[in-house]
C-alpha cells in the first residue's frame, strides 16, 4: 500500500490532462447510464479496497463539517456544540468549518476511526464516486484521485467503460 501512495500524486498528476479532457466531454455528452455505472465501478472496487490499509484521506485533508455533523460528533464525545467547535475546528477560507490539523485527530494508530459510527457525511461519502449525478462533482473527482487510491482506479476503469 505504501508504494501505491507514493506513487499516487505522481500518476494522478500525469493523468490530470487527460482525466480533465475528458470530464469535460462527460459534461457535455453524460451518457444516460452514467450512475449507474459509476455505482457499479464503486462497489467493485470497495470490494477489493480496505480502507483501513490506507486511511490516505484522513492522514492529508480534513472533512467539511456541517451544523448536523457538529450536533451529532460533540453529542456523541458529551461536549456542547461550541467545546466541541474550539476544541477541533477552525473556519477555512470558504466559511466553512473544518479540523484544526490533518492527520484527523479521530484516526488512531491501525487507521481506523474514533467516531466512525458519527463521522461527517463528507467522511461517510469520500470519495464520492456513487454519488448520483457524477458529472456534477469532476472537480473534486480530479483533486480525489491524487488522495484516494480506489478514486485513481474508478476513474482509469470509468474511461474504458464509457470511452467519449
Amino acid at each position: 500500500m505504501n508504494t501505491i501512495l507514493n506513487n499516487l500524486p505522481k500518476e494522478a498528476k500525469d493523468k490530470h490532462i487527460e482525466n480533465k479532457k475528458y470530464f469535460d466531454k462527460l459534461k457535455k455528452k453524460t451518457p444516460k447510464n452514467l450512475d449507474y455505472v459509476m455505482q457499479d465501478l464503486h462497489d467493485a472496487e470497495f470490494k477489493k479496497m480496505n480502507c483501513l490499509k490506507c486511511a490516505n484521506c484522513c492522514k492529508t485533508t480534513g472533512p467539511l463539517f456541517t451544523d448536523a455533523d457538529i450536533d451529532r460528533v460533540s453529542k456523541y464525545l458529551r461536549q456542547k456544540p461550541q467545546q466541541f467547535i474550539e476544541q477541533y475546528l477552525r473556519i477555512d477560507e470558504d466559511r466553512d468549518y473544518v479540523l484544526q490539523s490533518v492527520p484527523c485527530t479521530f484516526l488512531d494508530n491501525e487507521n481506523a476511526c474514533m467516531i466512525y459510527d458519527v463521522r461527517p457525511k463528507a467522511c461517510r461519502e469520500f470519495p464520492h464516486t456513487d454519488r448520483k449525478k457524477f458529472q456534477q462533482i469532476t472537480d473534486l473527482t480530479l483533486k480525489n484521485v491524487a488522495i484516494c487510491p480506489a478514486a485513481f482506479n474508478i476513474v482509469e476503469e470509468m474511461k474504458k467503460k464509457l470511452p467519449l
